[in-house]
C-alpha cells in the first residue's frame, strides 16, 4: 500500500524528507477525496433500493467504484468518478438480471421497454425488474441533465443507444442459452464485445469528461470506434478465459473458450487458451496503436482512460492471491473502514 511505502522512506536526507512529507500530504488529500466519493456512492446505492429488492444480484458499490478511481485517476475528476460509477453499477445489475433471474419472456419485455425507452411497456414485468428499469431510466436522465448543464450538450440519445445495444446483446445470449445453442466463436465474440458493457461505460465517460464534444465525435463514439471495440474485446476474452470467478455467479452466460473448443473438437483446452491469449495480445497491440495515432478524434484524457480500463481488467477479473489483488482488497478494506467510522451509531 502507498501509506506503507511512504512510512518506510529513508528520510535521513533533508531533500528526500521534504518530498516525503509533501507526498504524504498529497496522499492524504487524495484519500480524503476518495472517501467522500465512497460516501456519495454508498448513499446513492442505498437510496436506489436495488440491493434490498434484488437479493440475487451483486451488491458491491465499493468494488464498482474501484473502476472509476483507477480509470479516472486525476484527483480533480471526483464528480466524474461518482457519476461514472452509477452506470457501472447498473451494467452489473442488469447483467445479473439476464444471467440469473429473468425468464426469456420477461427479458424480452424488459429489452423492448429499453428499446422504446418507455416504462409503461414494462407493466407486466416482475417488481424487481420494474425497479431496475426505473433506476436505469432515472439514472440516465439525471446524468444527461448534469452533462447538459455542465458542457452544453445533451447526451441522452447516445446514452440511450448504448443501453439499447447492451440489452439487445444480453437478450441474444439469453436466447442462445434458452435454446441450447452454441454460436460460432466469431459470432459469439461479436456479440460478446457489446455484452461486455464496456461501450456503455466509455460512452458515458466520453460525455462526462466533456472534451471535444461535437457532432462528428459523437457520431464516432456512437458507432463503436476501434478504441472502444478493442478495450471491450480485451475484457470479454480475459473474462472468458475463466479467470473471473466472481461471487455467486453461476449464471447462464457462455464463453468464447467454450464456443471455440466446440468448433475445433480436436483442439485441447490448453491450445484453445493459448489462442485466446494471443487474441488478447493482438488486441492490445491494436489498442496501443489507436491510442498513439495522431491526429485523434478523442482527447488525451479519454484515450488514457480507455487504456486504464484495459490495464485494470486482469486485476478486476481475477480472484487469485497475487500481490496486486491483495493491494486492491486492502484499499477496499481501508475505504470501507473509514466509511463505517463516518456512520452514525
Amino acid at each position: 500500500m502507498v501509506s506503507n511505502f511512504l512510512n518506510n522512506i529513508d528520510i535521513r536526507n533533508e531533500n528526500i524528507k521534504v518530498f516525503a512529507e509533501l507526498a504524504k500530504i498529497d496522499y492524504e488529500i487524495v484519500q480524503s477525496i476518495h472517501q467522500k466519493e465512497i460516501l456519495q456512492i454508498t448513499n446513492w446505492w442505498k437510496d436506489l433500493g436495488l440491493a434490498k429488492e434484488l437479493k440475487f444480484a451483486r451488491d458491491q458499490p465499493l468494488k464498482w467504484h474501484m473502476w472509476s478511481i483507477s480509470v479516472l485517476a486525476d484527483p480533480n475528476l471526483s464528480e466524474q468518478r461518482v457519476d461514472l460509477t452509477r452506470p457501472i453499477s447498473l451494467v452489473y445489475i442488469i447483467d445479473d438480471i439476464f444471467d440469473l433471474h429473468g425468464t426469456l419472456d420477461d427479458l424480452s419485455v424488459f429489452t423492448e421497454a429499453v428499446n422504446e425507452w418507455d416504462f409503461t411497456a414494462a407493466n407486466q414485468l416482475p417488481e424487481s425488474m420494474k425497479i431496475s428499469l426505473k433506476a436505469l431510466f432515472d439514472t440516465t436522465e439525471s446524468i444527461s441533465t448534469n452533462i447538459f448543464e455542465k458542457h452544453g450538450w445533451n447526451p441522452i440519445e447516445s446514452l440511450q443507444k448504448s443501453w439499447k445495444k447492451l440489452c439487445n446483446a444480453f437478450l441474444v445470449e439469453a436466447k442462445w442459452f434458452a435454446h441450447g445453442e452454441f454460436p460460432k466463436s466469431e459470432e459469439y465474440l461479436r456479440n460478446g464485445i457489446v455484452s461486455s458493457g464496456v461501450h456503455v461505460i466509455l460512452v458515458h465517460m466520453f460525455f462526462l469528461l466533456g472534451q471535444g464534444i461535437n457532432k462528428e465525435t459523437v457520431d464516432f463514439v456512437d458507432g463503436f470506434p476501434p478504441i472502444i471495440t478493442l478495450t471491450a474485446m480485451i475484457l470479454r476474452l480475459w473474462d472468458d478465459l475463466g479467470t473471473a470467478k466472481d461471487e455467486n455467479q453461476d449464471g447462464n452466460d457462455g464463453s468464447y473458450l467454450e464456443c471455440y473448443t466446440r468448433e475445433h473438437s480436436n483442439m485441447t483446452v490448453e491450445r484453445a487458451r493459448e489462442h485466446v491469449s494471443q487474441l488478447i495480445s493482438d488486441a492490445w497491440k491494436k489498442l496501443n496503436r489507436e491510442c498513439l495515432s495522431r491526429p485523434s478524434p478523442f482527447s488525451s484524457i479519454f484515450t488514457k482512460a480507455c487504456l486504464n480500463v484495459a490495464r485494470m481488467i486482469p486485476l478486476m477479473y481475477s480472484y487469485d492471491d497475487s500481490p496486486s489483488q491483495e493491494s486492491l482488497k486492502e484499499l477496499m478494506r481501508s475505504l470501507a473502514a473509514h466509511l463505517e467510522s463516518q456512520q452514525p451509531h
